[in-house]
């Protein structure tokens, strides 16, 4: 699959960089187009390649050792992911699913160094993702260690609202298909819990479902409910 320049370029993690390194990146790099639920690597696999989401949306899981799945991380278009040689793994940590039909450029493990090392900036950006990974990941832990069910979906909810989400007539859609089962692996909890919490939420108006669908119709609600305040 060619590589689009021009769609690289409006990344905003290539906003900076000069046409001539752009190049030099690009030409070590190979454009792959994934499939709506197919697999760009599975936990446990040998890392061989880093990867860059270009166009569409991935969801990580791992599978824990009481075999429970949970969602790791949503990677939106910009996202560097799948660096485990930055994590000093030598395979992957989890499994990188495409929510929505993607487009991702990846990069032999191997050049790693040279890439983090002749891009300063992109180093940089590979240091926050890590940060940011960590932060979410303590943030929710702490929710599931001390919040109840209804206050830790709202907060995933509003999380993907801001993170993947367009305005859409009255309210905020996440813009990638998003299923009940999704909710409660990102939450700790199951799909009758989440099918049940989300049903009330639309008969109070703060959502709208559908088949892999969810509209946030009520922000401030939502807010009100992960902040823990009662009607």
């Amino acid at each position: 699959m060619k590589i689009d320049r021009t769609v690289v370029r409006s990344l905003l993690l290539f906003d900076r960089i000069s046409d001539g390194d752009l190049d030099r990146l690009l030409t070590h790099a190979t454009a792959r187009r994934v499939t709506a639920g197919d697999a760009v690597f599975e936990q446990g696999q040998v890392a061989e390649n880093f990867f860059l989401l270009v166009h569409g949306r991935l969801k990580v899981t791992q599978v824990t050792q009481d075999g429970q799945q949970i969602i790791v991380r949503i990677v939106h278009p910009g996202d560097l992911f799948g660096f485990a040689k930055a994590l000093q793994r030598l395979d992957y940590p989890g499994t990188a699913k495409a929510a929505a039909e993607s487009v991702i450029l990846c990069w032999p493990t191997d050049l790693w160094p040279q890439f983090v090392e002749q891009n300063p900036r992109l180093a940089v950006s590979a240091m926050q993702t890590i940060g940011q990974r960590l932060e979410e990941a303590h943030t929710r832990i702490r929710e599931m260690s001390t919040q109840e069910v209804e206050r830790r979906v709202a907060h995933a909810v509003l999380r993907l609202s801001q993170q993947a989400g367009r305005q859409e007539g009255h309210g905020i859609r996440i813009d990638f298909p998003i299923t009940k089962q999704d909710i409660a692996e990102m939450t700790g909890t199951t799909l009758h819990t989440v099918s049940r919490i989300l049903t009330s939420w639309e008969e109070r108006g703060l959502v709208e479902g559908g088949r892999q669908k969810l509209l946030v119709i009520d922000s401030a609600g939502l807010r009100s409910l992960a902040e823990g305040a009662r009607d």
